[in-house]
């Protein structure tokens, strides 16, 4: 999940890419038709010319190497895209400096701010937020340096400089947001998968640990069976069996005490920076099905998007048990386990249908406010012996 939501990632950022692209080509149809058209009005029309030229052999080259390689840009080929961009915009720029009104005469560095629209969905924010404040600074010494500034020349160029910066701004801007969104829903695919797991059950963590341990025990087995290593073992050999052993032991041990809450907080990106739980008698495993995804689906619109989290400090708190009775229907087959929740995440103003939905499911509940937090208090009847 973590390596799909890194820059450079398919799961829909390549149609974002397509979509700058074709933003970028139009803007510079656009500007060539615009320095065509003003061709004699230049004093040394051939250096923008040239900007232009190599601005569309570096499109094409970019363009064909995201075609044979994919949606992938290595840091060195970014370097080389910031230097070919940086030529562009010093032919442009020394071009254009005998006219002294950089507003009216900018074109293939205007270009160049656009081309960092696709490069955003394939590089780090910080990197291409860097090159768009380079940018930004050379064309404001451009204008100090080369045109007068007055009331006539003022708003044009602020009209250019927000022309260059801010495309690309909102283009790192969104591709950072898409990129929040698909690591948020991959996380909440994966931790949904806990809902139907059994009352108590390894994670997938401990899944790959498992299975680590289980073919060195195989290889051990193997050795004995056809003689690489007789009977009796080896100090080394017996070293390792026991090691195996004492591994495997604790995992077992484990496995009766985690739940599946246990694991779909724990091992959620979002949600395990965010919710803390308490379950010392492992009560969340008696949850059925429609309970767990209740209480999984509240949990992730309190929590809400996890702007603002500090590692280690959660923002809302579970608390399971201890089981009572407190009025509500138990028999000998369901008891009935208390669920307190803490929130002071989201206002509870700011919570949703979903949200009270989802505690529904869970079972009757009351919500009071207390020292700015949200305080939940449902009643879960669930069933003694579960049968997942």
């Amino acid at each position: 999940m973590r390596q799909a939501a890194k820059p450079g990632a398919s799961l829909g950022a390549g149609h974002l890419g397509l979509g700058a692209a074709i933003l970028t080509a139009v803007e510079a149809v656009a500007g060539i038709a615009f320095f065509l058209t003003r061709w004699n009005d230049f004093s040394m029309p051939w250096l923008p010319a040239a900007a232009w030229i190599l601005f569309v052999i570096a499109a094409v080259g970019v363009a064909l190497s995201v075609m044979t390689y994919g949606e992938r840009l290595t840091g060195v080929a970014f370097v080389l895209i910031c230097v070919v961009l940086a030529c562009v915009v010093t032919l442009d720029f020394i071009g254009i400096w005998p006219e002294h009104d950089l507003a009216h005469t900018a074109s293939a560095s205007v270009a160049a701010g656009f081309a960092l629209l696709p490069v955003a969905t394939l590089r780090p924010t910080r990197e291409v937020a860097a090159a768009i404040t380079v940018l930004g600074v050379a064309f404001v010494g451009m204008s100090i340096a080369s045109t007068p500034i007055t009331t006539d020349t003022i708003p044009g160029l602020f009209s250019l400089l927000a022309l260059v910066v801010v495309p690309p701004s909102v283009a790192i801007f969104v591709t950072h947001r898409f990129r929040q969104l698909v690591q948020r829903e991959l996380d909440r695919v994966l931790v949904q998968s806990n809902v139907t797991a059994p009352q108590f059950a390894v994670g997938m963590l401990a899944s790959d640990e498992l299975a680590r341990l289980d073919l060195a025990a195989e290889k051990l087995l193997d050795a004995v069976a056809n003689g690489t290593d007789p009977l009796p073992l080896s100090d080394a050999s017996s070293s390792v069996a026991a090691s195996l052993a004492t591994e495997l032991r604790l995992h077992l041990i484990e496995g009766r005490r985690e739940t599946w809450l246990y694991h779909a907080i724990t091992e959620s990106d979002h949600l395990g920076r965010a919710v803390s739980v308490a379950d010392p008698g492992s009560l969340a495993g008696h949850l059925s099905p429609a309970q767990r995804d209740g209480l999984l689906q509240a949990l992730w619109q309190m929590v809400g998007d996890g702007r603002g989290l500090q590692p280690g400090v959660p923002v809302v708190s579970v608390t399971l048990g201890p089981v009572g009775s407190d009025g509500h229907p138990v028999t000998d087959d369901t008891m009935d386990v208390p669920i307190v929740i803490e929130s002071r995440g989201v206002p509870r103003r700011r919570l949703g249908p979903a949200a009270w939905s989802g505690l529904a499911r869970i079972g009757p509940y009351t919500d009071t406010m207390r020292d700015g937090a949200v305080h939940i208090h449902a009643h879960c009847v669930v069933n003694r012996h579960p049968q997942m």
